[in-house]
């Protein structure tokens, strides 16, 4: 062993604040040269030769170690197949045994799964393989994911979220491998490491990832925290194609893509968006992976960037303005949603409430992998007292609306309203109010249709005003309709629709008992939104 460590030039030893006789050298710079000295190409026509690093690469591990305030969390977010993967294993060796590297100090890489575990792990493990001065420093363990130094003391282990972990870690350096895949604002494993890092002086987390689907997931969540710039130890580098470029432009797809035409294949991605083109239930899929953008990998009723143009804040609905609502009530324990909404300026103006019980609310946001109880906090959703959500608390909130609005009619589904009704009467409404006020609202083709056709008009022609509510996006970005056998009827579906529409069912039906023109006068035309 003695031997081969002397054939083969170990990689250099210093910590990163010792001093080189190139004092003038940043600490980047000398990382650069680590990696396109050490590392070879794991894959690919180049196999075997030494990594040249891209300008962007080099861009990033700028921000990285070069950060004056030092970087505790860097972001990096870009679409798939840019050598994502490539570069974290460069950054997770230049920890494990490059001038990183921190004497007797464990590394480790998250997943949502054993198979994605391993393929940060199978990547590194071939780059050291490859590798004439790293393979003879360090011991690969492939049957557990493992990875050891011996001269440093060095230890790198891949963990996965769908494997039983020993939460007796303490790593000083963390690669959470595609966090987009996270449903929902937590994830066990990664606050159970992130928390570890906490014994340590200077841990770093690397988080590389095409972006999450919704704004409620955990990656979605982080970037949006990291976006307003309150830690100066978190950096950010977002490659995403903006919302308003055209999805299919060689040009659009470029700026989420840093690797176009080198890593990713130039005519491969191309075909994509033709792909996706000529089949519109591709494009979500495309949009999200290619494009990186935060979109839901569904068809959804309304796309998310047709829903973000209406995000106006909503203006006040009192008095005397006209106002219309809709109310779904949800199971007792379930999400219940009331929308009204008045027109100002030819503008609907949108104003929802949401209610969930408040005991076992924080469990009700981990078991749906939804933060109401931060929404809740934070004032977009009301928690009502109690273990459910008791009718007699609504009908005393929709008898004060009724004091402070002008409500003319409330669209409901019959199916609970019927539990309902003497709660409203005792709350103070009279049978005239019911009959005159209350408007039963079915949920089937005949009445959801039209509303829905309605809505979407509304929508694509920006006549509402939504102010961006969290509940509600929720809601938009789940809603998932449902087409009768003809294709010529809709209807929302809660079966089909991957979390709670409870929102925008209310807004459809709140649209649906507004006065409208004759239907003569009316002209519908489907669109695709």
């Amino acid at each position: 062993m003695t031997k081969q460590k002397n054939a083969a030039k170990s990689p250099p030893t210093r910590s990163p604040g010792t001093t080189t006789n190139k004092k003038s050298e940043l600490r980047s710079k000398l990382n650069i040269d680590w990696i396109e000295k050490h590392c070879r190409i794991p894959e690919g026509k180049d196999v075997g030769k030494t990594f040249k690093l891209r300008e962007w690469q080099k861009v990033e591990i700028r921000k990285i170690y070069d950060n004056p305030a030092g970087t505790r969390r860097a972001i990096i977010t870009f679409g798939r197949k840019n050598g994502k993967t490539a570069l974290a294993a460069c950054l997770l060796l230049l920890h494990l045994a490059g001038r990183e590297a921190k004497a007797n100090s464990q590394l480790n890489s998250s997943a949502q799964s054993k198979d994605q575990a391993s393929i940060l792990f199978k990547l590194a493990a071939k780059i050291i393989r490859l590798s004439p001065t790293l393979l003879p420093h360090i011991t690969i363990r492939d049957t557990i994911k493992e990875l050891h130094c011996p001269e440093r003391g060095t230890l790198y282990k891949a963990l996965a979220a769908d494997a039983s972990t020993n939460m007796g870690l303490s790593p000083v350096f963390l690669v959470h491998d595609e966090l987009g895949q996270v449903k929902g604002p937590r994830s066990e494993l990664y606050d159970a490491l992130e928390t570890a890092v906490g014994a340590h002086e200077n841990p770093l987390s690397i988080i590389i990832s095409t972006q999450a689907p919704t704004d409620a997931d955990l990656l979605s969540v982080l970037i949006d925290d990291a976006k307003k710039g309150n830690d100066p130890r978190v950096v950010l580098s977002m490659y995403t194609a903006p919302m308003e470029d055209d999805p299919f432009e060689e040009a659009t797809i470029r700026k989420a893509n840093p690797a176009l035409g080198d890593f990713l294949n130039l005519t491969e991605a191309l075909a994509m968006a033709e792909d996706a083109r000529r089949m519109p239930a591709r494009q979500s899929e495309y949009e999200n992976l290619i494009l990186n953008r935060r979109v839901e990998i569904s068809s959804p009723f309304v796309s998310r960037i047709t829903w973000s143009l209406c995000n106006a804040p909503p203006k006040p609905i009192n008095l005397p303005i006209e106002v219309y609502g809709g109310l779904d009530l949800a199971e007792s324990r379930d999400l219940s949603a009331a929308v009204f909404i008045g027109k100002v300026g030819n503008v609907w103006q949108v104003h929802p409430t949401f209610w969930l019980p408040k005991d076992g609310l924080a469990e009700k946001a981990r078991v749906d992998k939804v933060p109401y109880d931060i929404w809740h906090t934070e004032g977009h959703l009301l928690a009502a007292p109690g273990k459910t959500v008791d009718y007699e608390h609504v009908a005393v909130w929709l008898f004060a609306q009724f004091r402070i609005m002008n409500i003319r009619k409330i669209g409901f589904d019959d199916w609970n309203f019927r539990h309902l009704r003497p709660w409203l009467v005792k709350a103070g409404f009279t049978e005239t109010q019911l009959e005159e006020n209350f408007a039963p609202f079915g949920q089937g083709w005949k009445s959801m249709s039209p509303a829905l056709r309605d809505l979407e008009v509304e929508i694509m022609n920006m006549r509402i005003a939504h102010g961006d509510h969290p509940v509600l996006a929720m809601c938009a970005g789940n809603a998932v309709v449902k087409v009768d056998a003809d294709g010529q009827n809709r209807k929302l579906s809660k079966a089909k629709s991957s979390g709670r529409i409870d929102g925008m069912v209310a807004l459809a039906m709140a649209l649906g008992v507004t006065p409208m023109a004759e239907p003569a006068k009316k002209q519908y035309q489907m669109v695709v939104i």
